[in-house]
C-alpha cells in the first residue's frame, strides 16, 4: 500500500538534488534477459519501480511493432545524451525498415516524462504502428482509474448478476477505446504501490492488469511515436488531483446545476393527466404534469431537460427545429419554468438530420466512414472550424437565444469511425480522432454556450476522454435498471472521481433492461442526493404517482423522492464549494476512502464507503432486502451519525447499523459545519405529505 506523505527530505531526494542524473537510475541488461530496464527509485517507494518485463516469459520492458514484426528494445543503447532535464537513450532499430529508435526520459519535480520514437531506413523504412511497455506489479498491488465501467466488452457485463469486480482492476484486460454508452474513459490509472500512469495523445491502446502476467501490468499505445507520464507519491489524493489539473481544470456549473433535475426519455403530449384530468394547459402535458405535481408534493426542482424526440423529423431532431405537435409553445413553456426558477435543458447529439444533413454534407462538413445510419444522419467534423461554426450558429445558438439553458451531450460514442483510411479535415485518421471526438464535440457546445449565455449554462455528456471536464459535466450512460445497475452506478461515480471527471450523475433508477424496482429505485435516490448532479428519470416515462405495477401511487416512493431532494437542495452551497475545489485544486467532489486515507486497508476494500465532499461520509446500499448493513469508518476520525446525531463512533472500525429503505447509512465528520437537519423527521413528513394525492384539475388552472 502507499506510504503515508512526508515532509522530511529524504537521501534520494538530497541525492537528485546534488546529482540529478543519478536519478534516472538504469538497470541496464537484467541479468542475462537481454532486456532494457528502467528502474525509479523513489522516497514514496518501499521498493523501487521496475519498468521491466519477465524474461522467462521471452517479455521486456520496451516494445515497438510494425505491420510485420514487433521488436524489443535490447539492453544496451548505442548512445547514451543527458540533458538538463534527464537522459536520451538511443538504440539500434531490432525491426526491419526501423534504423533507430529514441527514448527519452525527463524529471518533472517527483514525476517521470517518457517518449519514445522512432527513425526508419532511409530506403523502406516501416511506420511503427503501436509501443509497449510492461511495468512490474507486486502481488496484492490495486489498481484503479482508465473507465467508468465496472468491466470491459459490452456494457451489459458490467451489470452482470453475480458479478464481484469493483473498483480494482486487477485481473482485467481493458481496451483504450471510447465505447457506447458507459462511456467515460482516460488512459491514466493510480497503483497502491504509489505511483500513477498516464498516456498522452488520444491514440487507442490497451492496458492488461496482470491478466496475461500476473506479474506485469501490460501497456499497448497505437501511434508513431509515444509519451506517457509516472507521477509517483505517498498519496494518492496528490497525484489524482495534479492529474485533474493538468488535462482541465474542470468545468465550473452554475449553482443552480446542484439542485435536483427531473426529466423523461420520450415526452408525449396528451389531452389528459396520469390520473384521466383533461388538459387544458398550453404546453407538453407530460412537462406540465412533472412540474405541477412536483411543486404540489413540495418535491425540489431546479433543472427540467427534455430528451430527444423534441424536433421534427422521424428522428424527433430535424435542423434543430421544435415539433410544435409534441412541444407547443415551447418558448413560452421555457419561459414558464423559468418564473418558477427551473432551468431548462435539451437533447443534442453530433449529427445533423433533415436539410441541415443535406447542407452539410454538400460543403463536406462532416466525417467520412461514420458507422451507421449514413442515410438519415451526418456526423459533425469538429476539426473542421468553419463545419463547427455552421453547426453552432445554424442550431445551438438559436435555442440558447430562446432560453434553454444548457445541453445533454448524446450519441459522441456511437457511430464515430475507428478506421485508418478516413482522414477528418486537420488530417489525423479517424482512428487517432475517435477517442478525442467526444472532447471536440463538448468544446464546440461549451463555446458558443459561453458566448450566447456567460456562465449560466450547464453542459451534461454521456462520453468523454482526456480534456473533456474542460467543458462539460457528465452522467452515467445508459445503465439498466435493477440492483446490479445500481452497483455499476456507484463503481462509476467512484471511477469518474479518480479519473478527473468530479461534477457526475445517473439516471435515477436505471435506463433500461426491466421494470423499475421500486426498492431498488429508492435506493438509488439516496445514493443519487450524493452525486454532484442528481437527476431522476427516465422512470419509465411515468411520475411515482403513475407507475406500472401497484401501488399505482406510490406514496412511499414518492416521499423518499421528496426526503432526497430535499437533503440533495440543502446541499446545495456544500456541493457548489466542492465543485470550485475541483476546479481550482483538482479534488474531486466525491473521494473514495483510499483516496484520503490510503495507509488504511480497508479503505480499499470497502468501495461502497465514499465520502461526500470533506465532511460527509456515505455507504451506499445496492442489493435489495437490505436492513442492516456492515462499513469501515475511518481511523483518525471521530464520526456522527446523521440519522442519530447523539450517536458517535470513533473512527478505524467495521460498524453495522440500520438501513432499511430508506434510509442510506450516513455520518457527519464531528465538528464539521454541516448541518442535514433531523432525516427522520423529514421522512415522516413527507410520507405525510405525499398521502394526500394532488388534484390537478385546481393546479392547472394556474396556468391559465
Amino acid at each position: 500500500m502507499m506510504k503515508t506523505r512526508s515532509s522530511k527530505i529524504s537521501a534520494w531526494q538530497i541525492l537528485f538534488l546534488c546529482c540529478p542524473a543519478l536519478f534516472f537510475l538504469v538497470v541496464s541488461g537484467c541479468g542475462k534477459s537481454g532486456y532494457f530496464v528502467y528502474t525509479i527509485k523513489s522516497d514514496h517507494f518501499e521498493k523501487p519501480l521496475h519498468i521491466t518485463g519477465d524474461p522467462a516469459d521471452g517479455l521486456g520492458a520496451f516494445y515497438y511493432e510494425t505491420e510485420d514484426e514487433k521488436c524489443w528494445l535490447p539492453a544496451e543503447p548505442v548512445a547514451t545524451a543527458q540533458t538538463d532535464t534527464g537522459v536520451i537513450y538511443k538504440f539500434k532499430g531490432q525491426c526491419e525498415g526501423i534504423k533507430m529508435v529514441s527514448l527519452k526520459v525527463e524529471r518533472e519535480g517527483e514525476d517521470y516524462l517518457f517518449s519514445l520514437s522512432a527513425t526508419p531506413t532511409p530506403d523502406d523504412g516501416e511506420a511503427i504502428l503501436r509501443w509497449g511497455i510492461n511495468i512490474q506489479a507486486d502481488p496484492d498491488e490495486f489498481f484503479t482509474g482508465i473507465f467508468e465501467r465496472t468491466v470491459d466488452g459490452p456494457q451489459k457485463n458490467s451489470w452482470e448478476k453475480g458479478i464481484k469486480t469493483a473498483m480494482d482492476l486487477r485481473g482485467q484486460k481493458v481496451e483504450m477505446l471510447v465505447k457506447p454508452s458507459l462511456g467515460l474513459y482516460a488512459p491514466f490509472y493510480i497503483s497502491s504501490r504509489g505511483y500513477g500512469f498516464f498516456a498522452e495523445g488520444s491514440w487507442p491502446g490497451s492496458f492488461d492488469f496482470c491478466k496475461d502476467n500476473n506479474r506485469l501490468v501490460q501497456i499497448q499505445l497505437e501511434g508513431p511515436k509515444t509519451i506517457f507520464r509516472i507521477y509517483t507519491s505517498g498519496d494518492p489524493e496528490d497525484i489524482v488531483r495534479k492529474h485533474a489539473l493538468a488535462v482541465g481544470p474542470s468545468v465550473l456549473p452554475p449553482k443552480w446545476a446542484f439542485l435536483p433535475w427531473r426529466w423523461r426519455d420520450d415526452h408525449v403530449n396528451l389531452p389528459q393527466f396520469y390520473d384521466g384530468t383533461k388538459v387544458t394547459a398550453p404546453y407538453n402535458s407530460q412537462v406540465v404534469e412533472d412540474i405541477l405535481m412536483m411543486e404540489a408534493l413540495d418535491i425540489p426542482c431546479g433543472v427540467y431537460w427534455v430528451d430527444r424526440p423534441w424536433a421534427t423529423g422521424s428522428d424527433g431532431y430535424d435542423d434543430f427545429n421544435w415539433d410544435q405537435a409534441r412541444f407547443p409553445k415551447p418558448e413560452a413553456m421555457i419561459q414558464w419554468l423559468a418564473k418558477k426558477n427551473i432551468n431548462f435543458v435539451l437533447w443534442i447529439a453530433p449529427w445533423v438530420t433533415g436539410e441541415m444533413k443535406q447542407v452539410a454534407d454538400s460543403k463536406g462538413y462532416t466525417l467520412e466512414g461514420q458507422k451507421d445510419r449514413t442515410d438519415k444522419i451526418s456526423l459533425m467534423d469538429f476539426t473542421n472550424p468553419e463545419a463547427t461554426r455552421w453547426w453552432q450558429e445554424q442550431g445551438l445558438s438559436k435555442l440558447l437565444k430562446m432560453g434553454v439553458k444548457g445541453f445533454k451531450l448524446d450519441r459522441s460514442e456511437e457511430v464515430v469511425p475507428e478506421d485508418y483510411e478516413n482522414n477528418a479535415f486537420d488530417g489525423r485518421n479517424t482512428r487517432e480522432l475517435r477517442n478525442e471526438y467526444p472532447v471536440l464535440y463538448a468544446r464546440a457546445a461549451y463555446q458558443i454556450s459561453k458566448k450566447i449565455r456567460g456562465d449560466d449554462f450547464v453542459l451534461m455528456a454521456r462520453a468523454a476522454y482526456t480534456g473533456s471536464s474542460r467543458y462539460a459535466s457528465f452522467w452515467g450512460g445508459d445503465i439498466a435498471s435493477g440492483q446490479e445497475g445500481l452497483r455499476a452506478a456507484i463503481i462509476a461515480q467512484l471511477r469518474s472521481a479518480v479519473l478527473g471527471y468530479p461534477v457526475w450523475g445517473s439516471d435515477t433508477g436505471g435506463y433500461w433492461q426491466g421494470d423499475l424496482d421500486p426498492e431498488v429505485t429508492a435506493r438509488w435516490l439516496a445514493f443519487s442526493c450524493f452525486s454532484p448532479i442528481m437527476e431522476v428519470g427516465p422512470t419509465e416515462n411515468r411520475g411515482f404517482w403513475d407507475m406500472k405495477q401497484k401501488p399505482y401511487y406510490d406514496k412511499q416512493l414518492i416521499a423518499t423522492w421528496r426526503l432526497y431532494a430535499k437533503l440533495h437542495t440543502r446541499l446545495q452551497e456544500y456541493s457548489y464549494s466542492c465543485a470550485q475545489e475541483a476546479n481550482q485544486t483538482g479534488m474531486p467532489i466525491v473521494r473514495p476512502l483510499f483516496l484520503v486515507y490510503p495507509e488504511q486497508k480497508e479503505a480499499w476494500r470497502d468501495w461502497q464507503t465514499f465520502l461526500y465532499g470533506p465532511d460527509i461520509l456515505v455507504s451506499a446500499i445496492w442489493k435489495k432486502g437490505v436492513t442492516e448493513h456492515t462499513l469501515y469508518l475511518p481511523k483518525g476520525e471521530e464520526w456522527v451519525d446523521a440519522w442519530n446525531p447523539q450517536k458517535t463512533y470513533t473512527g478505524g472500525q467495521k460498524i453495522s447499523v440500520r438501513a432499511a429503505v430508506p434510509r442510506i447509512p450516513l455520518f457527519i465528520r464531528k465538528n464539521a459545519k454541516v448541518d442535514l437537519g433531523d432525516l427522520s423527521a423529514l421522512y415522516k413528513e413527507s410520507l405525510k405529505r405525499a398521502a394526500d394525492r394532488p388534484n390537478l384539475t385546481k393546479l392547472q388552472r394556474s396556468i391559465q
